[in-house]
């Protein structure tokens, strides 16, 4: 949000923000208005912060991405701070770094085996010869809406891309374009027979402290075909990819729900078929995998003051009710297919722009205090790194699903009676 020309992004329907931004007096839809803002693209983002113009921001400027926002939302990156994040706490003895007998991953384990092509396309090959029989999932690294994505369960398949098959030396067609190679979810858990993932919405204030929040009204991406794990049907994205870019072209997609679910009819179907134990344990695993991938970027985001950012996260949970996070998206779709879709996407941006800017007032990128409960709307609080501080070690960390997210990030089994979660 910036003081300046209007710029809308093509993905935003401009008449939801106007009405926004209207209602806090900050928009004058006339020829002669006085104050105009900027709901900015990641390009625009990319040029303000670039070295070469040397833009500054003053204090009544604050804008909706932080200037590395891809350290989180792209794929291969992502995957990078969350490995070198696991190092670290290994390195320094964290119970959070606790592997099981086979050195696997006990806490930590919440994103898919991933190898980043061309650079570790040997070591993809090692590992895909332990177990022949998987099938994996390439992504190009900086694309979105499913563009570019491919199943692969034999090695040939992406011989194509090799320079020189009998060194096993990856070559990319493209040396401009990475791909992020991830072992595919191939036993998701199924609704109707469909598989279907979450776009969950999560804002971020500050990086340091850690200042998130995450929305309730988050909702389910159905696939139009029902699912099978077949090698005959690898290449039918209406059965794997849940993206509505992709599944509106379907011969089955419903214009009127647009195959989608809100997150608390998935909670109602889970309570009701799994119990409320399981889900509440489920949601809770979910809530850390988020806190957890965003503590892994802090230390390396560049924590402007002018800059809050509202993430949307797909998460895939499989069919022993395991989430696993796939990616994270700095420019969640705020298109609406259906008319749900359009009444929860303008709830979501009124209500980001009530905590990045409360009480509807010109921006102050000085306020950095925690706002009043009365405004966060659909949001709750996600975590709160000085919060948890502040309650130190005395805190009982313990959460719902017996895992603690402490001021130390100590994560423990579940001794005693459920307290709430530290984030909460």
């Amino acid at each position: 949000i910036m003081a300046g020309k209007v710029k809308w992004v093509t993905d935003i329907e401009k008449s939801v923000l106007i009405n926004n931004f209207e209602k806090r007096g900050w928009i004058q839809v006339a020829e002669n208005e006085d104050w105009n803002f900027y709901w900015m693209s990641v390009q625009t983002i990319r040029n303000v912060f670039s070295v070469e113009t040397g833009y500054r921001l003053s204090d009544d400027q604050i804008v909706n991405h932080f200037p590395n926002h891809y350290e989180l939302t792209r794929k291969d990156l992502m995957v990078k701070n969350i490995k070198r994040y696991r190092k670290e706490l290994e390195k320094e003895g964290s119970p959070l770094a606790e592997k099981d007998e086979n050195g696997k991953y006990i806490y930590l384990d919440f994103v898919p085996v991933t190898f980043m092509l061309p650079a570790d396309y040997n070591l993809f090959v090692e590992e895909f010869r332990k177990n022949p029989s998987s099938t994996w999932i390439m992504k190009p690294c900086g694309k979105a809406q499913g563009k570019g994505i491919f199943l692969i369960n034999k090695l040939s398949q992406i011989k194509k891309w090799s320079r020189d098959s009998k060194t096993s030396s990856f070559v990319s067609q493209s040396s401009k374009e990475a791909y992020v190679i991830s072992l595919y979810i191939n036993n998701p858990l199924l609704i109707g027979g469909k598989k279907f993932d979450l776009r969950l919405y999560v804002l971020v204030s500050t990086y340091r402290p850690l200042r998130c929040y995450m929305y309730k009204l988050g909702f389910c991406r159905f696939c139009t075909v029902k699912y099978t794990p077949s090698t005959s049907e690898l290449d039918n994205m209406f059965v794997h990819l849940t993206n509505v870019a992709i599944q509106k072209h379907g011969d089955d997609y419903n214009h009127i729900h647009g195959g989608k679910w809100t997150v608390s009819n998935l909670r109602l179907y889970l309570e009701s078929t799994r119990g409320k134990e399981v889900t509440n344990k489920l949601f809770d695993e979910i809530h850390w995998i988020i806190v957890q991938s965003l503590k892994a970027v802090a230390p390396v985001m560049n924590n402007d003051k002018h800059c809050f950012e509202c993430y949307g996260y797909d998460i895939i949970i499989d069919d022993k009710l395991k989430p696993w996070l796939i990616e994270v998206n700095a420019s969640p779709s705020l298109t609406s297919s259906t008319a749900n879709d359009r009444i929860l996407k303008y709830n979501l941006i009124n209500d980001t722009l009530n905590i990045a800017v409360p009480n509807g007032e010109i921006p102050d990128c000085k306020w950095n205090k925690s706002p009043p409960k009365e405004v966060l709307g659909n949001y709750e609080v996600l975590y709160d790194e000085e919060m948890a501080q502040s309650d130190g070690p005395e805190r009982d960390p313990r959460g719902r699903s017996g895992q603690s997210t402490g001021a130390k990030g100590s994560r423990a089994r579940d001794l005693g009676k459920p307290v709430l979660t530290t984030w909460k």
